[in-house]
């Protein structure tokens, strides 16, 4: 790394990554032809997984834009390589399109007829406004993401001020776009698997798993910069350290959505509602499942991060942050698997083929984003600060 911070060994991983995403995909593709009913289910988790995280990172870099935050400014490169992924992302919906009469009951015309509910939703859930809304999700994801990076990019090259203003405008009307689009994506991708079911609260479930993913993903990359030597003298103790409050801060609000929509439906006890929440505890392996996102995804983060002192730990943030990029799989898997499992987990192999596929071609994207220009935002006026901020 020079002293204009560039990236000169870019290392082995993104050629690796890639590697793993083609085998992942040729692999997926097998599996698509042997089961495509079980590869879809597979396809669907990875998807979503991968979509969320990157979502985070779309948010991340809009709030720190929206609030005029100063510790994350050596960070942001990070959040704005991840939000860049997006784009990559929609061409991993495609198959998607292919999977939905044997994901979505709703997709079927002889269920719609035989069912009064359905057919009431018949309006909003049907195949050509499903497509048609994912193309404009991913069109606003898309326009945000490539307009933060774009006057980033260019405030390096100028240093105007102009671009911090822009920056700030963009991510001020961006959270509201993105509020509404990512809560009808949650809506159309996992909730209608279930089209009987629905849960007001349930866009921010998905949401706020999605950003506790990103932030322990951008904990795991930056501590590995860490380790490679790179970014020492502008990312330390105390950026990490206010990245555990953020771990741990969202482990709790997490919890909080999660435990509201549960409790809510439970007092209500309506059965149209209470049958989503059964079909995820009648089974015992899925009530494993259940008992394990609480233990896993909650309590030990919380009891672990709530001290000082191990959000101050670079080995134990690593091992939560890590801990929360598994367990947000989990959590993706248990909100796709159970509508068409109902008797209890089947794990596949086409479960890590999935993952292998587009998380590879993410990670080998994210990276080669991330290395293509200056790992920090070099004019940017907060810089310093957010330099000094490391002691």
């Amino acid at each position: 790394m020079d002293a204009s911070y560039m990236l000169k060994d870019k290392g082995r991983f993104g050629m690796i990554a890639l590697g793993v995403g083609i085998a992942g995909a040729a692999l997926s593709a097998v599996g698509a032809f042997v089961d495509s009913s079980r590869f879809f289910l597979s396809y669907q988790v990875a998807f979503v997984y991968w979509v969320t995280l990157a979502l985070g990172g779309l948010f991340f870099t809009m709030l720190q834009h929206a609030t005029g935050a100063v510790w994350s400014v050596v960070v942001r490169r990070g959040s704005e390589a991840l939000a860049m992924t997006l784009p990559l992302l929609f061409v991993f919906f495609l198959p998607m399109i292919g999977g939905i009469h044997s994901l979505f009951h709703w997709s079927h015309a002889d269920a719609v007829a035989q069912n009064a509910a359905l057919q009431g939703k018949a309006g909003y859930l049907n195949t050509g406004f499903f497509i048609g809304r994912a193309v404009l999700y991913f069109a606003v994801w898309t326009v945000l993401a490539w307009l933060l990076n774009k006057h980033s990019k260019a405030q390096d090259s100028t240093g105007a001020a102009s671009h911090s203003v822009s920056l700030r405008n963009i991510s001020a009307g961006g959270l509201f776009l993105f509020a509404f689009t990512l809560t009808f994506a949650a809506f159309d991708w996992l909730m209608s698997l279930d089209p009987h079911w629905y849960s007001t609260i349930f866009g921010v479930y998905v949401f706020v798993g999605g950003f506790l993913a990103s932030i322990a993903f951008l904990i795991v990359f930056y501590l590995r910069l860490r380790d490679r030597g790179v970014l020492t003298d502008a990312v330390g103790m105390e950026h990490f350290h206010d990245f555990g409050r953020l771990l741990f801060a969202f482990t709790v609000f997490w919890a909080y959505i999660g435990g509201s929509q549960y409790f809510l439906i439970w007092y209500a006890n309506i059965p149209e509602e209470t049958v989503w929440y059964l079909n995820r505890w009648d089974a015992s392996s899925w009530r494993m499942v259940s008992i394990l996102l609480i233990a896993l995804h909650f309590a030990v983060p919380f009891i672990t991060l709530a001290f000082y002192a191990a959000k101050r730990n670079l080995s134990v943030l690593r091992i939560m942050a890590l801990l929360l990029l598994v367990m947000h799989y989990v959590d993706m898997y248990w909100l796709v698997m159970p509508s068409h499992a109902k008797d209890g987990v089947h794990v596949s192999w086409m479960d890590v083929t999935t993952m292998m596929a587009i998380g590879g071609f993410v990670l080998w994207f994210f990276h080669e984003r991330f290395a293509k220009s200056s790992l920090l935002p070099l004019q940017d006026p907060k810089l310093q600060d957010s330099i000094a901020h490391r002691v």
